[in-house]
């Protein structure tokens, strides 16, 4: 079970291997590129709050990337309805070209690492994740 999570370095190590050329590209940081991506990829998700939740980052490095990518115009924040605590994120035209290059980089990322997985093996592969998942959240809530 070392393994496994020696795994998990090497996933996480090769994914910045295959984001950085994008990050240099723009002048993004690492952080800054993974908070514009979240924002692009989950729509739906779109406060400080979320980001941290859902990607399991620091809240500060989360605060300074927003503020940077909004100086720099590639994400914009709108207060909706009556609420004016909350600030709703949204991805600026401006940032296209970088998303498109992020995603092209996902997607090389996804391939390599899922080179060779027939379809029921990625099955099994997101079931085994799920469970995984489902047990550190149980033990955690406990």
């Amino acid at each position: 079970m070392k393994n496994y999570f020696a795994h998990c370095v090497d996933v996480e190590e090769l994914y910045e291997n295959m984001v950085s050329p994008v990050c240099e590209k723009y002048e993004l940081t690492y952080m800054e590129f993974t908070v514009l991506m979240f924002l692009a990829n989950n729509p739906q998700y779109d406060t400080a709050t979320q980001i941290v939740r859902y990607r399991h980052l620091a809240k500060s490095h989360v605060s300074v990337s927003i503020r940077s990518l909004q100086e720099r115009g590639l994400i914009l924040g709108e207060h909706k309805g009556g609420n004016h605590r909350t600030i709703h994120l949204s991805v600026a035209g401006k940032a296209t070209d970088i998303i498109a290059a992020g995603r092209a980089a996902q997607n090389k990322f996804c391939e390599i690492v899922f080179a060779g997985f027939s379809k029921k093996e990625m099955e099994k592969l997101q079931q085994f994740t799920e469970q995984v998942n489902r047990n550190i959240k149980e033990y955690t809530n406990s």
